[in-house]
């Protein structure tokens, strides 16, 4: 489990995060194996097809969603793809494993009234020419204009930043870098918010966090956590809408451009998607709200 974990960590370059994730799934596997198969002394060759299926079946006992042992059974397949392919199994029991079936949930959005009532708020605070109400407007006008992901955000870099062509470079998922396209507001709003930034970092000047776009008062660079809290706040202001999060924001994106006729390969080179059928969630959600017009709209629906 360590060789396979040091793999991706500099091989894939997975993030913190991920691997956290997939260390909590394969020790979930390991302790039931070790109650499966009665024994503390048994070896990955020992685990077959049906062995994988009750870990599955365990894991929905312990009213885990479909969705969660979905994620689980990838860490698991990845694993002993590993295993096979360094020779240290001669089959890859998980190769006929199939993941249950999940609901498709329409991801949370944003209508386009709401997010004007977001914007109109957040330009409020940046009016106070604070570092906070300058940066948050900052955070959502790169969020929503740009599809960013929450880490590539906090993960971002002033130099990323090319407003002379008016493009970032984004670090996104196994640290794939792409470039997508800044808005005029979200250039106008960095320029509000670079005096800020500059006097919070000049009284630290942090190595390694002099570079950050996103800064704290203390001139570090800002956390994922710090983020999440100030979008919240401001989306439970904005929006009538409940459990609405940083993400949505990007789901809100993605929606709005394909409402508005966007190719979908397009938006999702924009996302950053590996596979297509990732972005086709959106398709769903067009749907839904074209239903939704119809069943209005139309005297026989």
């Amino acid at each position: 489990m360590e060789d396979y974990l040091r793999m991706l960590a500099h091989e894939r370059q997975l993030s913190p995060h991920t691997l956290t994730a997939y260390r909590r799934d394969l020790e979930d596997l390991r302790v039931f194996l070790t109650d499966y198969l009665a024994t503390p002394d048994w070896g990955w060759e020992e685990v077959d097809r049906l062995g994988l299926r009750s870990f599955m079946g365990w894991c929905l006992r312990r009213k885990l969603s479909r969705r969660t042992i979905g994620r689980k059974l990838s860490a698991v397949r990845g694993f002993f793809r590993f295993l096979h392919l360094e020779d240290r199994l001669p089959l890859n029991p998980a190769r006929a494993v199939r993941a249950p079936k999940t609901e498709k949930r329409l991801p949370g959005h944003l209508s386009r009234p709401e997010m004007s009532a977001l914007f109109d708020l957040a330009e409020v605070r940046a009016a106070e020419n604070t570092l906070a109400g300058t940066r948050d407007l900052l955070v959502l006008e790169l969020l929503y204009g740009s599809g960013l992901r929450l880490s590539e955000l906090q993960g971002a870099n002033l130099s990323d930043m090319d407003l002379r062509s008016a493009q970032m470079k984004v670090r996104g998922k196994g640290r794939k870098e792409r470039i997508v396209p800044l808005t005029r507001s979200s250039i106008q709003a960095l320029r509000r918010y670079e005096p800020r930034r500059h006097e919070a970092m000049a009284p630290s000047a942090r190595r390694g966090d002099h570079d950050a776009l996103l800064l704290n008062a203390r001139g570090g660079r800002l956390s994922r956590r710090s983020i999440q809290r100030q979008v919240r706040a401001l989306l439970e202001k904005a929006a009538a809408q409940q459990g609405l999060s940083v993400h949505s924001l990007r789901h809100s994106f993605a929606t709005h451009l394909l409402d508005a006729g966007a190719d979908l390969m397009a938006v999702k080179e924009l996302l950053g998607h590996v596979s297509l059928s990732t972005t086709q969630i959106y398709t769903h959600t067009s749907k839904e709200r074209l239903k939704e017009v119809y069943r209005r709209a139309h005297p026989r629906a």
